[in-house]
């Protein structure tokens, strides 16, 4: 029987998943045994869209359509925390199942916070992450430091290191630290990411850590729930999953891995903060003088769930209808996330006047948890 803090190989037992998926298959093979099960009434994946580069959110029902959504997507960056508060009035009531980040973990946790989802009726998966890529930036990446057509990419990935591609006549990889010195590579809030393995999700998943024989044939899984383990040993007495103990050694070196990524999350906060720390607030007036106040940030934050149209009401300080926004808009923003930041990047990225919200929320953010975390403790979790 699994329990709490449990490390385990595991791999699916349907031979045609385990030649599509990755690692195992085991990610996806507990998802559909969730749905087979009823032990959830739906699962919110992300399936690939047009190309390798569109990712698509997709509420899955049938076990069988689950198939499609087996693999990483690392160029497409859903949120998938924002997704179950568009899908919670549709699901009320409902058990959800999910794979998650360390972003779409905290998300929900936030969202949990506020009463707004209920953590009892999901099932989170989580999975390891290194980092994701802009499908905008991963396309010039390919073409500029590959030398490659991104139109003719069959699949990438990361792995020690490096981002490799699949495409057309061979496969390529270059390493990760020479794309983003050249201004590729990971988005800019991954880079600074220091939650790599979701532990707070029921089960944490990964390709770290899984060596000899059964590397790039199995998942690493850690217990991380009750729920978790009672959903593992049920999908194995089913005949559906196959498990055997991590190897010890294996465990010593997903826990370099994630070290390394630690160390790596900090070199960037040094980084992106020390030269933004002396001129913070001049660099917050001069970089959102250009916003239009579309309110894409707020739309797209899992955190800053106020109605939107708030911000359109006549306001002493945040006055109706004038372009650019006043400072106060941006600080009352930035103050109502200050202490729940989970540096997902959604409001960067979406953001068309190109203003670096993500690092001013995350710098503001890591510098309140400097104040608290050595009279608290570490926070549940360290963004």
């Amino acid at each position: 029987m699994a329990k709490k803090g449990d490390m385990l190989y595991a791999w699916t037992n349907d031979a045609g998943l385990l030649k599509k998926a990755e690692c195992g298959g085991a990610v996806t093979e507990l998802l559909k045994y969730a749905l087979e099960s009823k032990t959830v009434d739906a699962v919110l994946a992300v399936t690939r869209g047009v190309d390798l580069y569109d990712a698509i959110p997709a509420l899955v029902t049938d076990p069988k359509e689950l198939d499609k959504c087996a693999g990483s997507l690392h160029c497409g960056t859903v949120l998938m925390s924002k997704l179950v508060m568009e899908y919670a009035p549709r699901m009320s009531g409902k058990k959800i199942g999910m794979v998650v980040k360390g972003c779409d973990m905290m998300g929900l946790l936030e969202l949990a916070k506020r009463n707004l989802v209920n953590l009892d009726n999901i099932v989170m998966i989580g999975v390891n992450c290194g980092g994701s890529v802009s499908p905008v930036a991963a396309r010039k990446m390919i073409k500029e430091m590959f030398g490659v057509d991104p139109n003719t990419v069959t699949k990438e990935e990361i792995d020690k290191g490096q981002f490799i591609i699949e495409y057309e006549g061979g496969h390529k990889g270059i390493s990760m630290d020479e794309l983003e010195e050249a201004g590729y590579g990971r988005r800019s809030n991954c880079r600074r990411c220091k939650v790599k393995v979701p532990r707070q999700a029921d089960l944490a998943c990964g390709n770290w850590g899984v060596i000899g024989p059964k590397a790039g044939n199995a998942t690493f899984v850690e217990v991380c729930s009750e729920k978790g383990a009672k959903l593992l040993d049920a999908a194995v007495k089913a005949k559906k999953l196959s498990t055997e103990p991590a190897n010890p050694k294996g465990i010593e070196v997903r826990g370099k891995v994630e070290n390394a990524m630690f160390k790596l999350g900090d070199k960037w906060r040094k980084h992106d903060f020390e030269a933004l720390a002396p001129v913070l607030w001049d660099t917050i007036a001069k970089e959102t003088g250009r916003c239009m106040k579309c309110l894409a940030c707020i739309e797209h934050c899992p955190v800053c769930v106020t109605r939107a149209d708030k911000y359109k009401q006549p306001d002493m300080m945040v006055r109706h209808g004038f372009i650019p926004a006043d400072p106060m808009f941006h600080l009352r923003r930035f103050a109502h996330i200050s202490d729940s930041c989970i540096n997902c990047g959604q409001c960067e990225e979406c953001c068309p006047c190109e203003i670096p919200l993500a690092l001013f929320s995350h710098a503001i953010r890591t510098e309140a948890d400097k104040v608290f975390e050595p009279k608290l403790g570490k926070s549940a979790y360290s963004n």
